[in-house]
Formats: C-alpha cells, sequence, structure tokens
C-alpha cells in the first residue's frame, strides 16, 4: 500500500480534517473524493495555497512555526502532517501542537536512518541526496532529519501514543524488510499518533 492509500484507509467517511503543510491540496482532494471529509488546509507558500484555492479547498495562509494558536482543542477528527514535521523549528512543540487539535494524527516523515542514506555517509563523507532527501544539505527545506527510531522516541518523551505505523522503502511500497527493520530499511514511515 502507498501512502495516500493508508491515509485514506486510516480516515473515516465525512471526518473533519486539517492538513498542516497541505501543499497544492493533494491529499485533501483525494480525501473530499473518496471519503467526503470537510478538509482545511493550511500552507505559507503562496503558489500552492492559490493552486488550493482554484481546487475549491479551503486554505489559511499561516506559518506554522509560529502557532496553532487558532485552532481549539480537539476540533477536528484528523489532523495531517506530511513530509512536514522536518521542516519546522520546533518539531517537538508541533507534536504536542496536532495531538492537542486533533483526536487523532497522521504524520509522514523521511527516515534518515535508511540503508542508502548510511551506506552514503559511510563511503563518501558526504550528506545523502536519495529518493526521500532529494536535495542536497545547503538547499534541503529538512533542518530537523531523524530516523524513525527518534521520532518514536520523540513521541514517547511527550507521552504520544503511536497507534498505527507502515514503513516504505524507496519505492514506496511496504514489505517484509521495511516491517521487520523498519529503521534499516524503510526510506519514509507514516504514524497514526494521538495523546
Amino acid at each position: 500500500m502507498k501512502t495516500l492509500e493508508i491515509i485514506n484507509n486510516w480516515i473515516a467517511k465525512d471526518s473533519k480534517v486539517l492538513d498542516l503543510g497541505c501543499g497544492k491540496g493533494e491529499i485533501l482532494l483525494d480525501l473530499i473524493a473518496s471519503k467526503n471529509i470537510k478538509a482545511v488546509g493550511v500552507e505559507i507558500d503562496d503558489s500552492k495555497i492559490n493552486e488550493c484555492i482554484s481546487n475549491g479547498i479551503n486554505v489559511i495562509e499561516q506559518n506554522i512555526d509560529e502557532g496553532l494558536a487558532n485552532f481549539i482543542d480537539k476540533s477536528f477528527d484528523v489532523v495531517i502532517m506530511s513530509q512536514t514535521i522536518q521542516v519546522l523549528r520546533d518539531p517537538k512543540k508541533a507534536l504536542k501542537e496536532i495531538t492537542r487539535i486533533g483526536n487523532e494524527c497522521i504524520v509522514t516523515i523521511p527516515n534518515f536512518g535508511h540503508w542508502r542514506a548510511r551506506l552514503i555517509l559511510l563511503l563518501k563523507g558526504k550528506m545523502p541526496v536519495t529518493g526521500p532527501l532529494p536535495d542536497s544539505w545547503f538547499n534541503t527545506p529538512n533542518i530537523h532529519l531523524c530516523t524513525l527510531e527518534d521520532f518514536e522516541l520523540l513521541c514517547s518523551d511527550v507521552s504520544i501514543q503511536i497507534t498505527e505505523k507502515v514503513s516504505f522503502d524507496s519505492k514506496g511500497n511496504s514489505n517484509i524488510f521495511t516491517r521487520t527493520w523498519p529503521n534499516f530499511f524503510g526510506a519514509s514511515a507514516i504514524y497514526k499518533i494521538s495523546n
């Protein structure tokens, strides 16, 4: 199963969903079509906001790093943060906020502990450029690279429960290797969390 399929499976029909760092709104568009969700996106990039608006998605222009105080506790059934947490200044604060706002939360992250990233560091002595981590160190939006194990320790540290998780290889597939040794073979992962 691919990430979008899993997100779709984890979200109930007619849910109220907030997507933080929604980009062009691809996830929300899919969920609106398949699950009839009530969708709200948050994005900072003007061109992506314009695409959301032209696709009929309710979107708020907001810098997540400046806080989410405008959202009340448990105001959404699900909060999604897909490939966003690693670009924020304070991932710990972001995790606390999304679990405050949503009954459940879905977080996807790239895994810096993937075997290919480790091998590039070992053999070349350079920061890896891979499918899930496609940018060079000097122009990457990722400011907090972590392994899946690091993310899970952070969740434990702030008393957030991981209720489900799936890790994927570099082609976006889950297999016996990514399920058995996710921190080594998983290029990325998706988590369902709550507090």
